[in-house]
């Protein structure tokens, strides 16, 4: 009787936590999402999205309500200007379509999955647009718009996943909000060329390199320029009073969030258990389990091996063995361009390869498959503590720059440890082992005056046109030096290893990135919109030069500090100015005045003054207007030319 009696208490109390767990479950669904009648398609609700907003022409043409805005495959849009994840939309992009109008976010709400949106490069104007009706969005892009007024710090509450804010080259005014230094996801913070005034909030000291450029009216720490008391006062008030609102909110989001978790966390364990108990008795699924794509995908003790046995003159090996193809069947490199023959990441790990060389980031592998180009596979072992999505998105950024300068990103590879890149093979070696390496065992000649023009001209082009496609970034190559510069057959310049600051950790970015080297940088660990003009400019005198910048090496090779100062110590000799051209450079008879105005142009882009310092635009400007063959120059060039083809011709 006591046993009976005990078994239907233990059954009631069952019941009754049953009852608890299924109220709590639904209490925290209703405070997430309450569901609503009629509610709207994907399709409806970025067709009423775009509604608000004002444009010329036609950029949203594909936008079409009977057909679906994304698919699985691929994560490729169905229509233009978004981006797709798993079939969902997951972000706008809206980048340089001349757009104005109202960015309504309100109907964006309607979107579950949506967590990024850029308008950068756009006509919109006004107050920014209430950002925290998206209180999931992880990044915004509002930079380069004419967005005006004091920014009111209420339209970011709530927003904790929030981690990229971009919001330079507008014309905000007034202090700087100080719910930005506490908002608890926001990493990146870019706010450069406003008229924001006064001090900067004391909580904004972690986020992650802040760009204070242009706004001239900021003052205080870090900056040097000092605050006068008045000014100093009422920031201390405004920010207390800001800020007392945010924190009860946040008390109270945390609460239900701890209440939600702990209703996860049992209902999760329930699962487990129940899927525990079905393999323990014998039962089986020809479904991997979730975790399965995270196995040693490509085989790290395989590529570790290839690099330790190898040189960069290494004999061909594979990057995968056939008995690895079973671990990666089902996994895919994800394509970011439409005109290339697609291939399976089993295939790619199969390919003859060999080791091209290993660098800061990782190494490089040449890859030939049995058909199909020759591709270079990038391993990237410092990108660790980048999120997936964030990943994913920036490769996406990248995958749509295209110019003859860059070297695309054809696809990429995900894993938390480490990254693929995979590019097309260049035919050629960099530019490095043309200036350094030894030319007698190439069989080369050294590059000329003219094709070092050329180069020069290449490089410059490419980085302006990064400068003008990923207006975002503070440093839009940010590792910038010979090696990454490839020479086609033509000797076509071609950049590589571009654009990967932001998703390299810090840490690793600081002590290796080339763009770092910059006097700024040394000093006080700050980059700017000028320090890519400064390797800019460091190239030129390397490739004028012939001689290796010993900021490059990490050790002083040279008495001074970098080239620039060198190059200019031998200029103010007068008796040693021909001593400051490479030796080996061919071509140069009469056009001693074309190289010195190059000379020039290049230490006027390492002034170490970064006020003094030329933007990227008027580099590229003075670079163009040096003549690649002279008058008399131009004469004695042809005729070189004339006569090395008629000794090919003779043979």
């Amino acid at each position: 009787m006591a046993q009976a009696t005990q078994k239907n208490y233990k059954n009631k109390n069952q019941k009754k936590n049953k009852h608890f767990l299924l109220l709590l479950i639904m209490s925290c669904l209703a405070f997430v999402a309450t569901p609503s009648e009629g509610k709207l398609s994907e399709a409806e609700v970025l067709l009423k999205f775009r509604e608000s907003l004002k444009f010329d022409g036609n950029p949203f043409s594909t936008w079409d309500v009977n057909v679906p805005p994304c698919t699985e495959e691929n994560n490729k849009p169905k229509w233009k200007n978004l981006f797709c994840e798993k079939g969902m939309v997951f972000g706008l992009n809206l980048e340089n379509l001349g757009l104005s109008g109202t960015i309504d976010l309100e109907v964006l709400k309607e979107l579950p999955h949506f967590r990024t949106i850029s308008v950068l490069k756009n006509k919109f104007e006004g107050s920014l647009p209430p950002l925290n009706k998206l209180p999931t969005l992880k990044t915004a892009y509002f930079s380069n718009n004419k967005f005006s007024g004091p920014i009111d710090g209420k339209i970011f509450e709530g927003m904790h996943s929030l981690k990229k804010l971009h919001l330079a080259n507008n014309e905000f005014t007034g202090p700087l909000p100080p719910i930005f230094g506490e908002i608890p996801n926001l990493r990146e913070l870019n706010i450069q060329n406003n008229k924001f005034e006064g001090p900067i909030p004391p909580s904004y000291a972690h986020l992650y390199m802040p760009v204070y450029d242009g706004n001239e009216g900021l003052c205080g720490p870090p900056l040097s320029k000092q605050c006068n008391q008045e000014v100093q006062k009422k920031q201390i008030s405004s920010s207390s009073s800001s800020s007392s609102g945010w924190k009860i909110a946040l008390i109270v989001v945390v609460v239900v969030a701890v209440i939600c978790i702990i209703a996860v966390i049992v209902i999760s364990r329930r699962k487990k258990n129940t899927q525990q108990e079905v393999v323990l008795g014998g039962a089986s699924s020809d479904v991997p389990p979730a975790s399965q794509d995270q196995k040693l995908i490509p085989p790290s003790d395989h590529l570790n091996k290839m690099e330790q046995g190898h040189s960069a003159a290494s004999t061909p090996d594979r990057l995968s063995t056939d008995g690895k193809r079973a671990e990666v069947a089902g996994q895919k490199l994800l394509f970011l361009k439409d005109d290339i023959e697609k291939f399976d990441l089993p295939d790619l790990l199969k390919a003859s390869a060999e080791v091209l060389g290993s660098g800061v980031f990782g190494s490089t592998y040449k890859a030939a498959r049995s058909t199909g180009p020759v591709m270079v596979v990038k391993r990237f072992r410092h990108m660790n503590k980048v999120g997936k999505e964030d990943f994913h998105e920036h490769m996406r950024r990248l995958g749509r720059l295209s110019h003859k300068n860059l070297l695309p990103v054809l696809a990429f590879y995900y894993r938390k440890e480490e990254k693929l890149l995979v590019f097309e093979y260049v035919n050629n070696v960099s530019l490095a082992v043309y200036l350094h390496g030894n030319s007698k065992s190439r069989g080369d000649q050294s590059l000329d005056w003219p094709t070092r023009l050329k180069i020069v001209k290449g490089v410059s082009k490419g980085i302006l046109y990064l400068y003008n496609e990923l207006p975002s970034l503070t440093a839009p190559h940010g590792h910038l030096k010979s090696s990454n510069v490839l020479l086609t057959e033509t000797f076509e310049a071609v950049l590589t290893d571009y654009a990967l600051l932001p998703v390299m950790n810090a840490e690793h970015a600081h002590e290796n990135m080339i763009s770092y080297k910059a006097p700024e940088v040394k000093q006080f660990g700050k980059i700017n919109r000028k320090t890519d003009v400064w390797t800019l400019g460091m190239l030129i005198l390397e490739i004028l030069t012939g001689k290796f910048p010993s900021n490059l090496l990490g050790k002083g090779a040279q008495d001074t500090d970098d080239l620039a100062t060198w190059v200019n110590f031998v200029l103010g000799e007068k008796s040693l100015e021909a001593e400051v051209f490479d030796k080996d450079m061919q071509g140069t008879k009469d056009c001693e005045s074309e190289m010195m105005k190059l000379l020039k142009i290049g230490l006027n882009c390492c002034e170490v003054d970064v006020e003094k310092r030329w933007d990227i635009k008027e580099a590229v400007e003075r670079i163009e207007e040096v003549k690649e063959k002279g008058d008399f120059c131009s004469t004695v060039i042809a005729a070189a030319t004339i006569e090395a083809d008629n000794t090919h011709t003779s043979r």
